[in-house]
């Protein structure tokens, strides 16, 4: 049942450990104030954990800072309430604010590594957070040491002397973790957390806040665009878009029955239940954000909505109540035309995408080693690995940190040479090792598109120029032709005349991402690695530059070697994966023979972590400590120490050779494969 909600809907029960009541703010830009968040009411039980989602600029962070009163020197509280464990924020004196943030709020920013301080020791920074409290020293270094013990840190005294560089990202958030518990808060805010970590360590910090959450009662805000961390982690989730919630209710049903056309967007945007690029396109939203402080005087969505109608232009949404009482609300005048938006077919031509079979090899490594020499000590980053890519394939390649997957792409792009024996061949001919010593036309048959497109991008430069430069110094041609062949490669890349000149800081991060895609192809590459390209964009950016860089791949018979943690997307894009554990090569086939297994037990445990949006469960497998350095790697197969199904007498003696399982399907494990699939056989239901 579907009705109308009154204005006290959304009215915050007595025990809410966090309140949002009509929250407004403002930015001053240029003297003139203009609107970030219009009217944001939530609320947060003790205990419970709650997530916002949205794409980026819609208002997700200015909540979370507004909720700590921590806005930066332009932003304004204008109208609303903020009240924590019944205290209001908003009306706290600075002396009641500075201790109300150091002793019943916390927050876990994205980058734990700009959360310390570099120069001081991991003990140092964790006691301060206790004496700060009241405790002495004595006191606040046992506190320290129990906090980290809490936040399951093996061998806490030996971390502590360490600086922050010296630990992992998972070890850094940790402690991150462990100092904003200090003070065993009402309120912790999670802001993108896991963004950048491992699965494999996003899945142990998930696992981490749920238990800290159940012993300290305290209530999260999480903010993520990984929309799977939100389902997996949070009781319920709001959906925000220009600064108003648009969706709220129960996280499970939200995203198995979204009632907001934006909330069907973002899902429909995502790779989910396994769909491949030869099978469809992913959905986009059309249309972009509104820029911050346009005006919005009915329903924000509209621009962008496939069913407004004119009661849209004219009237402002209600919030209406879905169902009878389960606390879940959208804002639409439309909620019994979802079905319509739900049923539409993916607009986005895919008669270029269902061609991808592999061609002849163009590259192909051979016996390929790296190893890094540190103070008389050899550091074996890659181990006789050996690949081929065909034309117009796409490699996947996953693992954890420290795999070797960033040293593999250097190695096989020129930036770094590798160890003698190992050889790089192009077409059918050997390569340099190193760029220096390739031709024109071989360094332009190899390209790279990086993670992040704003330290890629020179900024004070306008996009015309960088992609000038490029197709200039990869083509030869100069002037007039060089700028006809960067107007046609822009309007390829679905970039406007207007975009080209302007600077990368005045383009949002999916048309930042577009322009090093044009660089990349500025030269009409063979192979171009993607290293992380789609990390830190939104869903429905993701998905259109997934779109683009299929189309452009089935065009042009371009092979990509795709480096990503985010299995999802590489399931999506990759004809074939390999997976990498210390420089190893540990398993490698089509992409369906990956995930439908049988697996290694590296990749097991990989599939495992991933947090799944369609609430699929799935038997977590969990590894012991953290990789181990390659400078003094194990004996044996190297994941034996972690492997949770190694035979004793066995994996630590000899490491396997890389067999066929199946046809064109390779594997690196000492287990037979015929109990392998039994091992990794579901367990039967009921």
């Amino acid at each position: 049942m579907t009705i109308t909600n009154p204005d006290n809907a959304v009215k915050a029960p007595a025990s809410s450990a966090l309140s949002v009541t009509d929250l407004e703010v403002v930015y001053n830009v240029r003297g003139i104030p203009r609107e970030v968040l219009r009217g944001v009411s939530f609320h947060i039980a003790p205990g419970e954990a709650y997530g916002l989602v949205g794409e980026s600029g819609c208002g997700k962070s200015t909540t979370a800072y507004a909720a700590l009163r921590y806005l930066p020197r332009n932003g304004r509280i204008v109208g609303g309430t903020v009240s924590v464990d019944g205290q209001d924020v908003t009306a706290m004196s600075n002396e009641r604010l500075r201790e109300f943030r150091a002793r019943d709020a916390s927050m876990v920013y994205q980058d734990p590594a700009l959360a310390m301080n570099p120069t001081l020791r991991v003990g140092r920074q964790l006691i301060e957070s206790f004496t700060l409290l009241g405790q002495s020293k004595t006191d606040a270094e046992k506190s320290a040491l129990d906090a980290l013990r809490k936040v399951r840190i093996a061998d806490p005294e030996r971390v502590m002397d360490r600086f922050p560089f010296q630990l992992s990202g998972g070890m850094q958030q940790r402690v991150v973790i462990a100092m904003a518990l200090a003070c065993d808060p009402k309120l912790l805010v999670l802001d993108e957390p896991t963004t950048g970590l491992d699965a494999t360590v996003e899945a142990e910090v998930l696992d981490l806040v749920r238990v800290l959450r159940q012993e300290s009662d305290a209530a999260v805000l999480l903010i993520a665009h990984n929309l799977g961390i939100i389902r997996s982690l949070c009781d319920r989730v709001g959906v925000m878009y220009a600064g108003r919630i648009v969706e709220e209710g129960p996280s499970a049903e939200v995203f198995d029955s979204p009632q907001h056309p934006y909330t069907v967007g973002l899902l429909r945007a995502l790779p989910r239940r396994g769909v491949r690029k030869t099978e469809r396109a992913l959905a986009t939203i059309p249309g972009l954000l509104p820029l911050i402080g346009s005006p919005l005087p009915t329903c924000v969505f509209l621009d962008r909505c496939a069913i407004a109608s004119d009661l849209c232009h004219t009237t402002a949404p209600p919030l209406v109540a879905i169902g009878d009482g389960t606390g879940r609300f959208s804002r639409c005048h439309h909620v019994d035309r979802i079905g319509e938006i739900q049923e539409t077919p993916v607009s986005v031509d895919i008669a270029m995408l269902n061609t991808s079979a592999k061609g002849a090899d163009v590259l192909e490594l051979t016996h390929v080693s790296k190893t890094f020499h540190q103070r008389n000590l050899a550091i074996p980053a890659l181990v006789d690995v050996d690949l081929s890519l065909g034309e117009g394939e796409t490699l996947g390649i996953v693992g954890e940190s420290g795999s070797g997957k960033s040293t593999l792409a250097k190695t096989l792009l020129g930036i770094e040479a590798a160890d003698e024996g190992g050889s790089v061949s192009l077409d059918g001919h050997f390569v340099a090792p190193l760029t220096t010593g390739r031709s024109a036309d071989e360094k332009r048959s190899m390209q790279m598109i990086f993670q992040n497109p704003d330290s890629a991008l020179n900024r004070s430069w306008t996009v015309r120029r960088i992609l000038m430069r490029s197709v200039e110094k990869l083509t030869g041609i100069k002037g007039d032709e060089a700028n006809t062949r960067v107007e046609a490669l822009a309007a390829h890349l679905r970039l406007t005349p207007r975009h080209l000149d302007l600077k990368p800081r005045q383009l949002s991060g999916g048309l930042k991402q577009r322009v090093a895609i044009a660089r990349a192809f500025a030269g009409d590459p063979r192979i171009v690695v993607c290293d992380e390209p789609t990390s830190a964009l939104d869903v429905s950016v993701q998905a259109a530059i997934l779109n683009l860089l299929a189309d452009l791949q089935s065009e042009k018979k371009t092979s990509y070697v795709f480096i990503s943690h985010d299995m999802g997307v590489v399931r999506y894009l990759a004809d074939r994966i390999a997976v990498m554990y210390l420089g190893r090569i540990q398993e490698l086939g089509p992409t369906d023979a990956v995930f439908n297994g049988p697996n290694h037990p590296y990749t097991e445990a990989l599939l495992s972590a991933i947090p799944n949006v369609d609430g699929e469960e799935r038997v977590r497998i969990r590894l012991d400590g953290e990789i181990p350095s390659p400078a003094n790697p194990p004996s044996g197969c190297v994941f034996h120490p972690r492997c949770p199904r190694a035979m004793p007498g066995v994996c630590e003696v000899s490491e396997p050779p890389l067999r066929e399982v199946e046809p064109g399907h390779l594997m690196r494990c000492h287990i037979p494969v015929e109990q392998l699939i039994e091992l990794q056989r579901p367990p039967a239901q009921g």
